[in-house]
């Protein structure tokens, strides 16, 4: 069994269903901060935040949930699809939220869903860079580019973007770089191969450069000095100067999909598959991938280290946070490969049997993680310079996609 690809939205929304979850849906939240305890990024003094950013949403069956970054109490619920995906837009307040429909906007300073959809086939990946936020559509190929800050003065209307359209559709991703090249995937229906460096021209996209050696490319992400990383089936594919540059794995099937990247640290962490044939959503071993040295190292976990893609963010000190199974959040060196340190959070869990189901997932905002423990239906803040968790929320039903409204 393939690991997840951020598939199309295939349920539809249920309006009944909807509201009865939204209508019986509450929220617990228990400060566990000493007075001076770790504070989420924009968080304010007293009990909660005094700014909207950065707050937290949280998707559940039917409804998703906005809660304060740093008490986790309810700010307020909204009534949606059975199933979505939360993706922060960038400008510390507006959520991009994966509907049927395309990509919702979710403001979490009322919080509310806006009427503003950014329609498309089948909506995927989101990325936020540069001041640009790009959207990918699978079902169409459709990359759309719009300002980071584009609603800075409120959501009236859908704003001004650039487009390209890929030659076939295909799950894909995209990402502008500050000098405005566009880096997107390449494939159809049937397969990926690899990734091109676009530039604007009048009315068409001129290609800079190409590179076709990145079998089921998936995942992005981007280390420091603007170096830009791709997951390929057998490796994974560099941009940097102008140029691609493709690194081996070490197995024939050697798969990397997710990459966790700090733009701070040439050092991107991603996540590992060498078994094709492999069932459940579970891995055990991470890359390590060095953009300045061009090098690709296999890093196997001890046995009780076992993850999904939900389970790795980069945080203070550039460091990755690997949430187990264990139910610890296992702290791991990327100039090193080694775990040097596990702080316990939430119960011992096992995998999903369908990557939409509800299972844990961490993000990271500062200092603080956000982990999600549907078994016990709550959220919890920790701070990871500490290892106290901060602030606990216990929901009416199993959280499942977790986003902050970073910016």
């Amino acid at each position: 069994m393939r690991p997840p690809e951020r598939e199309t939205m295939k349920r539809h929304a249920r309006a009944a269903a909807a509201a009865a979850a939204l209508a019986s849906f509450s929220l617990l939240a228990t400060a566990c901060a000493s007075p001076g305890g770790g504070e989420a990024a924009g968080a304010g003094s007293g009990t909660g935040s005094a700014s909207p950013k950065g707050r937290v949403a949280v998707a559940y069956a039917g409804g998703i949930a906005v809660l304060d970054p740093k008490t986790l109490e309810p700010l307020g619920e909204v009534a949606t699809e059975e199933f979505t995906r939360l993706n922060a837009w960038g400008d510390g307040r507006t959520i991009a939220v994966t509907t049927s429909a395309g990509f919702q906007l979710l403001d979490t300073a009322a919080p509310e869903l806006t009427g503003l959809v950014f329609e498309a086939g089948a909506a995927g990946h989101v990325v936020r860079h540069g001041g640009k936020t790009v959207l990918f559509d699978d079902g169409t190929g459709t990359t759309t580019i719009a300002d980071t800050d584009a609603f800075s003065a409120g959501y009236d209307a859908l704003p001004e973007t650039a487009v390209y359209t890929a030659e076939a559709a295909h799950h894909g991703v995209s990402i502008v770089l500050e000098d405005g090249t566009l880096l997107t995937t390449v494939g159809d229906e049937n397969a990926r191969s690899g990734a091109a460096a676009l530039h604007a021209h009048d009315d068409h996209w001129h290609e800079e450069a190409v590179n076709a050696d990145c079998p089921g490319i998936h995942g992005e992400g981007t280390a420091a000095g603007e170096t830009v990383v791709f997951g390929c089936e057998d490796g994974a594919l560099l941009y940097a100067d102008g140029e691609f540059t493709k690194l081996t794995a070490p197995d024939a099937y050697g798969r990397m999909g997710n990459a966790f990247v700090s733009e701070g640290s040439p050092i991107v962490v991603g996540d590992y598959k060498d078994d094709p044939d492999a069932e459940g959503y579970l891995l055990n071993a991470v890359t390590l991938i060095d953009t300045e040295a061009q090098s690709f190292e296999v890093v196997r976990l001890p046995e009780e280290v076992r993850y999904t893609f939900r389970d790795i963010a980069r945080g203070p000190g550039d460091l990755a946070y690997i949430l187990s199974t264990d139910g610890r959040i296992h702290t791991l060196d990327p100039e090193t490969g080694e775990l040097v340190d596990a702080t316990e959070v939430i119960a011992p869990w096992e995998g999903p049997a369908d990557w939409q189901d509800p299972h844990p997932a961490i993000t990271v905002n500062g200092d603080i993680a956000y982990v999600t423990e549907p078994a016990a239906k709550a959220v919890h803040a920790v701070d990871l310079t500490t290892g106290e968790t901060v602030a606990t929320a216990e929901l009416a039903h199993a959280p499942n996609e977790i986003a902050v409204a970073l910016g």
